[in-house]
Parts: structure tokens; C-alpha cells; sequence
């Protein structure tokens, strides 16, 4: 049997419907878990809504370097509650997911105007 004949049974094999429905199966199932694999910040939104909030709040404008000071302080909180919840230690990818995570949250909050602050008080 020379190459060309072992070539020619491959591609038959290959062509044929049940091995076209396997790879075709194999494909839709790859999408499928690239599609539902989520960022973990996505779990804890609403944990990360409220440390934008918090650090909004409790950070004054006059503090040197406020944006990264409010990034810290609101990832310090929701890498508390990340590991409350899961009973382990973060790990530094999904650290950084969830430090994207804030930064995006804080983004969609500021654009749609709920990341307002509570009046200065007079007295």
C-alpha cells in the first residue's frame, strides 16, 4: 500500500458524517465553555457596586493620588468578601480580574450618574 491509498482512506474517514458530527460536536461544546467562562468580578457585582460606593464615600477629593487610593481600598474589601466566600486565599489573576472588574463597575456607575456622593454637611 503506498501513501497516496492510505492518504485516500484518511480523507474518507475523515469525510464521513459520523466523524463530521463528532467535530462538529466537539467545536459547539469548545464555544460553549469559551462563551460561559465569566470573569469572576461578575459573581460579586453587587459586592463591588457598594466598595465603589463605600470608597467614593469615605475617600476625600483632597487626598493625594484619590483614584488609586479608592481602587485599593475597594479591592481590599471585595478580595475580603472573594475569600469569606470561597474560604480561601485570592490568587493573583483573580485579583486582577477583580481589580478590572472595579474599574469597569466604577466606569458604568460614573457614566450613568449613580456614583453621586453624599452631600458635605454644614456645621
Amino acid at each position: 500500500m503506498d501513501v497516496t491509498a492510505i492518504l485516500e482512506i484518511v480523507w474518507k474517514v475523515l469525510n464521513s458524517p459520523a466523524v463530521i458530527a463528532v467535530l462538529a460536536g466537539g467545536l459547539l461544546w469548545l464555544l460553549n465553555k469559551l462563551y460561559a467562562a465569566k470573569p469572576a468580578w461578575q459573581a460579586l457585582e453587587g459586592t463591588i457596586i457598594a466598595a465603589v460606593k463605600w470608597a467614593e464615600k469615605e475617600i476625600p477629593d483632597d487626598t493625594p493620588n484619590k483614584a488609586l487610593v479608592r481602587l485599593n481600598a475597594a479591592l481590599n474589601y471585595v478580595v475580603k468578601v472573594y475569600e469569606e466566600a470561597r474560604g480561601k486565599p485570592v490568587d493573583a489573576q483573580t485579583k486582577a480580574e477583580l481589580r478590572e472588574g472595579i474599574q469597569i463597575v466604577h466606569a458604568e456607575l460614573e457614566a450613568s450618574g449613580n456614583l453621586d456622593k453624599a452631600a458635605p454637611t454644614e456645621g
